[in-house]
């Protein structure tokens, strides 16, 4: 297929066809670039979705009280809803088909001490589960347990960024720290993929909590898990069963919007992932339809091209060259420009990709490392040389279709 002769042929042309190469070449490197970086940005959001839900456990609701709307059961309305350690109780008993763990959460924030060092820190008074729901990785030491529970230990696991505060280096584990007037015993440090502000927290006992606030039995908020086996449609009909006992219980409207507030992580997850996919979609059509228009632009002017050159080509047909070779002449160049360049958009798309990812891109356009698959991006360039062969094909039938005597008339 691709002689010597043909090599020296396409080059030729191409050298004294350069500006009309250069357009061509352009069109179709600008188009594979564009899809590049554009399916690379679809990614980069799919990613902070995954970031943003990855943090924490997906099989988990947050459960919040709230105030009531509406009058309902003979209480009247903006009556404030509350939490108590029963309503832990009750769950468990209520639900134990359905419930993998279950951790109340109560948060406060607290000047926190260290000999000459202090700052003020977000506690999270908790039980043990909580360390499976927020995916708290453990640097050093243990993690709450039930006995601290049960005893109410005045125990504290502190964030990384907690110990590199207040200890400036030094052994942290088995040190007590003052946590808003009360010594704490340090007995745990941890990391949290989840970034800077979640390493600035500590842990104590949500029952040491209580006893510090006149030995009450509120709770903030309750958070928990379900087991993973029910499946997504599980989740719903848990979601919904959950709801009904606490407002029942609770006494609050069902046609309550704010009595309480339930966080469905794994129908956040799942609803921003179809809204992610359908964007990302959308950008590749995009870019497909930028890719179709430089190959229309190829075929128009690979039609140029062969007006251009109709009187060299009626020569050759006159010299014996048959419509195999005339049609072989045109659509090589065009499958060559298009391979050249579409390459080179490609390795530009990527290297753009590579370089523009960064903390400002996350924060500003919510978008995380924007990146493509290799086999994605070799796909798309071999389906643009494919289209770009056929672009050029229908000009070089044209081509192969001249007669000689008409093309020698030519001017």
């Amino acid at each position: 297929m691709f002689s010597r002769d043909t090599w020296k042929e396409i080059l030729e042309t191409i050298r004294k066809n350069k500006l009309r190469t250069f357009l061509t070449g352009f069109a179709v490197a600008l188009g594979i670039f564009i899809y590049v970086v554009l399916y690379g940005m679809g990614n980069g959001l799919n990613n902070t979705f995954d970031k943003f839900f990855g943090d924490d456990a997906t099989n988990v609701f947050f459960i919040f009280p709230g105030r009531t709307t509406i009058p309902y059961g003979g209480y009247k309305a903006n009556r404030r809803i509350e939490f108590e350690n029963g309503d832990i109780e009750d769950i468990k008993a209520q639900f134990p088909m359905f419930l993998d763990y279950i951790t109340p959460r109560i948060t406060r924030r607290a000047l926190v001490a260290y000999k000459n060092e202090s700052d003020n820190y977000n506690t999270r008074a908790v039980a043990p589960a909580h360390q499976y729901a927020e995916k708290t990785i453990l640097m050093k030491g243990r993690y709450l347990n039930e006995t601290d529970i049960k005893d109410r230990t005045k125990y504290a696991v502190i964030g990384r960024l907690v110990e590199r505060d207040l200890f400036l280096g030094e052994e942290s584990i088995g040190k007590y720290i003052d946590v808003g007037g009360s010594v704490f015993k340090v007995i745990g440090v941890f990391q949290d993929d989840g970034g800077d502000n979640e390493e600035r927290y500590i842990y104590i006992p949500y029952t040491t909590r209580q006893l510090i606030e006149k030995n009450t039995d509120k709770i903030d908020q309750i958070i928990l898990a379900f087991k993973p086996e029910i499946g997504y449609s599980g989740a719903m009909a848990f979601e919904g069963k959950l709801n009904t006992f606490i407002r029942d219980k609770k006494i609050i409207s069902p046609d309550d919007p704010n009595g309480i507030f339930i966080r469905n992580v794994a129908d956040q997850l799942k609803q921003n992932q179809q809204f992610a996919g359908f964007l990302q979609k959308v950008i590749s059509g995009i870019a497909f339809a930028v890719i179709i228009s430089g190959m229309i632009g190829i075929g128009n002017i690979m039609v140029f091209t062969v007006k251009q050159r109709t009187k060299e080509l009626g020569i050759r047909k006159a010299l014996g060259a048959t419509p195999k070779k005339v049609t072989n002449a045109v659509l090589f160049e065009s499958i060559f420009i298009t391979t050249i360049s579409g390459i080179i958009g490609l390795i530009i798309g990527i290297v753009v990709l590579n370089s523009i990812g960064g903390k400002t891109l996350e924060d500003d356009y919510f978008i995380t490392n924007p990146e493509i698959n290799y086999g994605t991006a070799v796909f798309v360039t071999i389906l643009l040389i494919t289209i770009g062969a056929l672009a050029g094909y229908v000009p070089a039938r044209k081509a192969a279709k001249i007669k000689p005597i008409v093309a020698l008339r030519d001017e």
